[in-house]
C-alpha cells in the first residue's frame, strides 16, 4: 500500500504548479505524438516528459522506470508480432517454420517502432499527470470542466473504495497464507474463491454504509471539491513554450522519416 502513484504526487514540487497547464502540456505530448508518422517525435516527447518528472517533480528514476517498463513490456509483445507478420519489401532476416518464411521486412520493422515510440510517449505523458498531480485536484479539474456531477462523483467514490478494498484483500490474504491456504494448487484455487467471495460481500456491505452515511448527513447529490487557484509563472510559459517549439520542430523536420 505504499509507494502508490498519489504518494509521489504528492510530494512532488509540481503538485503546487497551475493544473490547466500540466493538462495543455499532457494534450499536446500525446496529440503530437499519435499525430506523427515518425517515431522521432514520440521519442522526444517521451524524453522531455521523463526529464521534467524525475528532474523538476523529483520522482525517482529507478521508481519512474520501474512502471514505465511495464506497460512497455506489453507493447513489445505486439511490436515483434508486427515486425514479423506487417509491412512488405525485403525481408533483414527470415525463418524457415515448417515450410513458411517467417521474416521481418523494412516496412514492418518501421511499423512497429513507430508504434512502440508512441507508447512510450504516451505514457511518458500521462506518468508526468499522474506523478505530480493527486486525483482529487484532477476530479476538481473535471468538475471545474463542467464534467457531469454524477459522473466525478462516481469516479471518486471508486478511486477511493479500490485502496479500502484491496487493504481488506491483502488483510485477507496474509490470514489465509498463514494458514497455509496456498500450499499447493488446489488449496490456492480454493482460498482465491474465498476471497473474491469475501470482497464481494464486504464491498456491497460498504456500500449500504456509504448510502447511509451520505443520508445523514444530507447528501444532496453533489460533493464539493476544493480547488486551489494557482496562477501560471512566466518562467513555467518560457519551458512550455520551449518544449512546444521542439516538438513542432522535430515534427515538421522528421515527418515521414523512419529509423530504419
Amino acid at each position: 500500500m505504499t509507494y502508490i502513484l498519489d504518494d509521489y504526487a504528492i510530494l512532488s514540487p509540481l503538485r503546487f504548479r497551475n493544473n490547466w497547464l500540466k493538462l495543455a502540456i499532457v494534450t499536446f505530448g500525446v496529440l503530437a505524438g499519435v499525430s506523427s508518422t515518425s517515431p522521432f517525435v514520440p521519442f522526444t516527447i517521451a524524453l522531455c516528459m521523463s526529464f521534467t518528472t524525475i528532474y523538476f517533480g523529483k520522482v525517482p528514476a529507478k521508481f519512474y522506470f520501474k512502471i514505465l517498463a511495464v506497460p512497455a513490456g506489453f507493447v513489445f509483445v505486439s511490436v515483434v508480432i508486427i515486425a514479423f507478420f506487417f509491412g512488405e519489401g525485403a525481408n533483414y532476416f527470415a525463418f524457415d517454420v515448417f515450410g513458411y518464411i517467417l521474416g521481418v521486412n523494412s516496412q514492418g520493422l518501421n511499423m512497429a517502432l513507430l508504434i512502440l515510440a508512441r507508447t512510450i510517449g504516451g505514457m511518458s505523458c500521462l506518468f508526468f499527470l499522474s506523478l505530480t498531480t493527486p486525483m482529487i485536484e484532477l476530479f476538481a479539474v473535471l468538475k471545474k470542466a463542467k464534467f457531469p456531477d454524477s459522473f466525478v462523483e462516481i469516479a471518486m467514490m471508486m478511486y477511493r473504495y479500490i485502496f479500502v478494498f484491496l487493504d481488506v484483500a491483502m488483510g485477507i490474504k496474509y490470514a489465509q497464507t498463514v494458514r497455509l491456504g496456498y500450499r499447493d494448487f488446489k488449496t490456492s484455487f480454493r482460498s482465491t474463491v474465498m476471497l473474491g467471495a469475501s470482497l464481494f460481500i464486504r464491498s456491497w456491505e460498504q456500500g449500504e454504509k456509504l448510502y447511509l452515511s451520505m443520508n445523514s448527513r444530507c447528501y444532496d447529490g453533489k460533493l464539493m471539491v476544493y480547488d486551489e487557484k494557482r496562477p501560471v509563472k512566466m518562467p513555467e510559459l518560457l519551458l512550455t513554450g520551449a518544449y512546444f517549439t521542439i516538438v513542432l520542430m522535430v515534427f515538421y523536420f522528421t515527418n515521414g522519416m523512419s529509423l530504419i
